[in-house]
């Protein structure tokens, strides 16, 4: 049986920088840190990296091009509310996954010009998809609303999505990082995106809708106080 190689060194840089930043927070890990969690010797680590920005910015450019693949809604056809059911949990998952890019939005945006326009143009490009999602349903007659409302709610739903681990974690920081803890939270913040179609969703769909949120919920463990 064939071996797979060994990982380049900096590919274990960027995993174990993204592990460190997603548990600890951005501005708590520096280089030294890094290179510890390494055991390489911070020369080293500068060899691959020329400083802590850098290896944020290589995340990043992972970071987006797994966004960009997902911010494609089905070609040939108009999106059902399926659709946008699987598009909110995949979404979600992304977010976790590079979660200190939320959670330490404003601190990394202050001071990074590059992930500033970046982020930007991303937050940019998921209103317009679910803006899209949106207008399909319309289209199909499974939802009523005016374009003021379409528009209104394709931001409040990417308002939603970006900060919602943010309220999570105020809510209850020392189950953060527990693992059911967290399924759980995603799967509420998926839910509560998708309740702001609720209100005008009509016919079939809505009746789909119903169902697929009366499944969802009977999953949730009763929300603590």
């Amino acid at each position: 049986m064939q071996q797979k190689a060994p990982r380049r060194t900096r590919e274990r840089i960027l995993e174990l920088s993204l592990r460190l930043f997603n548990e600890f927070g951005e501005p708590n890990i520096t280089t030294t840190v890094i290179a510890d969690e390494m055991n390489i010797s911070p020369g080293n680590l500068y060899y691959h990296f020329r400083n802590k920005d850098d290896i944020v910015n290589s995340i990043f450019v992972q970071f987006e091009a797994e966004i960009e693949r997902m911010l494609t809604v089905p070609a040939g056809r108009r999106s059902n509310m399926e659709d946008v059911w699987l598009y909110l949990h995949l979404m979600f998952e992304l977010i976790w996954k590079y979660r200190f890019f939320y959670r330490d939005l404003n601190d990394l945006l202050s001071r990074n010009r590059k992930l500033e326009l970046h982020f930007k143009a991303i937050l940019a490009h998921k209103i317009k998809v679910a803006r899209q999602l949106c207008e399909d349903l319309r289209s199909e007659g499974s939802l009523e609303a005016g374009d003021a409302q379409i528009g209104a709610m394709a931001t409040n739903m990417v308002v939603v999505a970006t900060y919602w681990l943010s309220y999570e974690y105020v809510r209850n920081p020392r189950k953060y990082s527990e693992q059911q803890a967290i399924a759980d939270a995603l799967a509420r913040g998926c839910y509560q995106v998708l309740s702001m179609l609720g209100p005008y969703l009509r016919g079939e769909t809505l009746a789909l809708f119903q169902r697929l949120s009366d499944d969802f919920l009977a999953k949730l463990p009763p929300e603590a106080p």
